[in-house]
């Protein structure tokens, strides 16, 4: 472990259009109900982008991205590069936790990391994947077959997603609208979603994705937490990357593109975030 004795330390990287300071709000309630040993650290992303839905109505920070779309390798690598450099100037950190965006930059780090770098440890030893997928720019760019299947899902669920951020941008106009709970029913609506939770995937079909025939250094072998809800339109990314890692937990929270506050969701997260960190102090 790093740091003081027994301490758990955590490097958190918030989504696109947010920051370090609305990330440690969103996560607050699963981090109270964690031992004292966890430290986590939060950090700002380096450009300036658009506030996320209500962000702005409820945050005084200005709000960031790690990147500006399109996710090309290039632009990709230039976050991996500013991530490298905290964690060269900052760490050791035990685990990289992700919302979103955050964990598009974490994941395709590892992949890149494990193709280029074999034998060669990574500069942390976990990660908790929220809402997280892996850029299809930096898959193919590692050579996995990305069909046309897995690109319609892609690009479906982004424009799915973006139609309910702006519904959750009108009800935010409104203060009254703001509050746990509010956007339930923009989550609830399926329309238009390409994804059946219920449905049983198969190894050779993870919406396009043949995971019987990827590369066994794409496999994500460090111990992982992914959390996802089955009324978000990214799901089926979320199952991408879930696909990658083979020692991991998974919860599936039955929401949107968030972390709910529930009391049941937050000790669900802290139950397997405690998970992660003893998995890492036996291995």
């Amino acid at each position: 472990m790093s740091g003081a004795p027994n301490e758990i330390k955590v490097l958190g990287l918030h989504g696109k259009g947010t920051s370090a300071q609305i990330f440690k709000s969103q996560t607050a309630a699963f981090r109270h109900r964690l031992p004292e040993q966890f430290n986590f650290i939060f950090i700002d992303a380096p450009h300036i982008c658009d506030p996320a839905p209500a962000t702005d109505i409820l945050f005084t920070s200005n709000h960031y991205g790690w990147y500006h779309m399109p996710a090309t390798p290039e632009v990709l690598r230039s976050a991996h590069a500013i991530l490298d450099a905290y964690l060269a100037e900052h760490g050791p950190f035990d685990i990289v936790m992700g919302f979103s965006q955050g964990c598009a930059v974490i994941s395709s780090y590892i992949l890149y990391h494990q193709r280029e770098k074999p034998g060669v440890e990574l500069p942390f030893k976990g990660a908790v994947f929220i809402c997280g997928s892996v850029p299809l720019p930096a898959l193919r760019d590692l050579g996995v077959n990305v069909t046309k299947r897995t690109e319609e899902v892609h690009q479906t669920s982004i424009e799915q997603l973006g139609k309910r951020t702006t519904e959750l941008l009108k009800l935010a106009q409104n203060l009254k609208n703001v509050g746990p709970g509010a956007g339930t029913k923009v989550w609830d609506d399926k329309t238009g979603l390409v994804h059946d939770p219920g449905e049983k995937l198969r190894t050779s079909d993870v919406y396009g994705l043949d995971f019987t025939k990827m590369a066994e250094d794409l496999l994500v072998q460090i111990p992982t937490v992914h959390i996802y809800g089955a009324k978000d339109p990214r799901w089926p990314c979320n199952r991408h990357l879930e696909y990658f890692c083979i020692k991991k937990k998974v919860f599936d929270h039955g929401g949107g593109h968030e972390i709910p506050r529930f009391t049941a969701v937050s000790d669900k997260i802290a139950e397997m975030v405690v998970w992660l960190a003893n998995e890492i102090k036996s291995g």
